[in-house]
């Protein structure tokens, strides 16, 4: 990405793919203390604080997971946020990241399956609902995945993802990621664009109208 690309992201995407990269490199060097301070702990752990349901979306355990999350919110979300304007895409993301985190709370709650002290990383939550607010605007655009090398329309890439998330969720797939985070963020995503787009201002620019 030369300079030039770089500069023509808007805002808010731009910001968080710098503050993710940001904490990433920090936390190459202070591991123990990003994780124990910024990562999201079940409410009963003596490491969780009240900021964490914000902060772990900033957080990201190894390169590639941080590099799957920027290059998704990179694709969609630098068109959302030019379709609705800074603040209303900045509201959506942390919307769905903090849903993300109820979901994930709950099913750990119902469960019995919370493990106080195993932190959760990531901005996969609200990742996944720009992914799902980009399907909903846009369902007919085709999408050219990388590997494997097929076209999905839109529409059917969030549902092939919502589908394999509560299929892993389900059967409780021993993988270390949160599953339930991820439906989270679709579900709540999936809502509020709902909402929106009842209301008719799905497409509308707060920026603009706020002037």
């Amino acid at each position: 990405m030369n300079g030039n690309r770089f500069a023509s992201i808007p805002p808010a995407v731009k910001n968080l793919i710098v503050v993710n990269v940001l904490m990433f490199l920090v936390m190459q060097f202070v591991p123990d203390f990003m994780i124990r301070t910024f990562a999201l702990f079940y409410p009963t752990s003596p490491y969780f604080k009240l900021f964490q349901p914000v902060t772990h979306m900033f957080m990201h355990a190894d390169f590639f997971h941080l590099f799957f999350n920027m290059y998704v919110l990179w694709m969609f979300g630098r068109i959302i946020e030019l379709v609705w304007g800074t603040r209303k895409f900045l509201f959506y993301y942390f919307f769905t990241g903090i849903g993300a985190v109820g979901l994930s709370l709950f099913t750990q709650w119902l469960t019995a399956s919370a493990s106080i002290h195993s932190p959760v990383l990531g901005a996969s939550g609200a990742v996944y609902g720009v992914l799902v607010a980009f399907a909903v605007m846009y369902p007919d655009v085709e999408l050219q995945l990388i590997f494997p090398p097929v076209r999905f329309r839109a529409i059917w890439l969030a549902a092939i993802c919502v589908l394999i998330e509560l299929l892993l969720g389900v059967i409780g797939a021993n993988d270390n990621i949160a599953h339930f985070a991820h439906l989270g963020g679709m579900l709540f995503g999936f809502l509020l664009v709902r909402y929106w787009k009842r209301k008719g201002t799905l497409f509308q620019n707060d920026d603009f109208r706020n002037g």
